[in-house]
């Protein structure tokens, strides 16, 4: 089933876990994907996995700081020029950080914002005439489950997805009439490298809070490719019908 075919689609966060399984689940499905990621090294073992799959052929890559305005607007604009236009636009790029909320600093905050909220924003700006003149374009932003349930320790994180939940809401409305489909994923319990070494904080911490953020389905966290799948789905004509909303992927966790 090549339910991309034809379509050109640009993933940030493309050098690992869900961005990573995104571009492949995007390249299986007939997708031309220009891949995005801060990390050199992680974009070539992207490069690598396409190429391995037969694949390698309709991936482009490109190195790029989503925090950064002329990065962004350098780097990821030429990529989709490359491309020559754009459909789809993947912002999974993102950190995952955590700390006590009273000893949390400014800097830290900023950089939080900064990369998840800000580079989520500055992205989609750049994509948004492409997308447009597309006549079909779709933003698929990652929010999280901690825009909606307590997650201790992660109250910076949980800000910025709770922004991008809202920014995709209103984008999604304010470029309907023009074709543009807007939707947020909000995973949970993902294995992922943004999960496997979140940095909590090594003292204070109290495991009966963090023990409670476990999928009740499945034999513990999922892979990223069950992410991946419906985010293929919710761009794809699968998902036509479906724009100005969240879906939580979290097996249940918080049922």
């Amino acid at each position: 089933m090549n339910r991309f075919d034809g379509r050109k689609v640009l993933v940030t966060g493309a050098g690992s876990g869900i961005g990573q399984a995104t571009v492949a689940r995007i390249l299986s499905e007939g997708g031309v994907v220009a891949a995005a990621d801060l990390s050199a090294d992680g974009l070539e073992v992207t490069r690598q996995r396409a190429e391995a799959a037969g694949v390698g052929d309709r991936l482009s890559t490109v190195v790029a700081d989503i925090s950064s305005e002329p990065s962004v607007h350098d780097a990821l604009g030429g990529a989709i020029g490359a491309l020559g236009g754009l459909d789809v636009l993947v912002n999974a790029a993102g950190i995952l950080r955590s700390s006590h909320t009273a000893e949390t600093s400014l800097e830290f905050w900023n950089t939080m914002i900064g990369v998840n909220l800000t580079g989520t924003f500055l992205v989609t700006r750049e994509a948004l005439p492409a997308l447009l003149e597309s006549g079909r374009g779709v933003v698929v932003n990652f929010s999280s489950t901690s825009a909606s349930f307590a997650h201790p320790y992660m109250a910076a994180y949980a800000a910025t997805k709770g922004g991008i939940r809202s920014f995709t809401h209103a984008i999604a409305l304010e470029y309907a009439k023009q074709g543009l489909r807007a939707v947020a994923v909000e995973p949970g319990s993902i294995a992922s490298g943004m999960t496997s070494n979140p940095g909590f904080p090594t003292e204070g911490v109290d495991p009966s809070l963090i023990g409670k953020l476990y999928p009740w389905i499945g034999e513990g966290f999922a892979p990223p490719e069950d992410v991946a799948g419906v985010i293929a789905m919710l761009a794809s004509d699968d998902g036509k019908f479906v724009t100005g909303t969240e879906i939580r992927i979290d097996g249940g966790t918080h049922m």
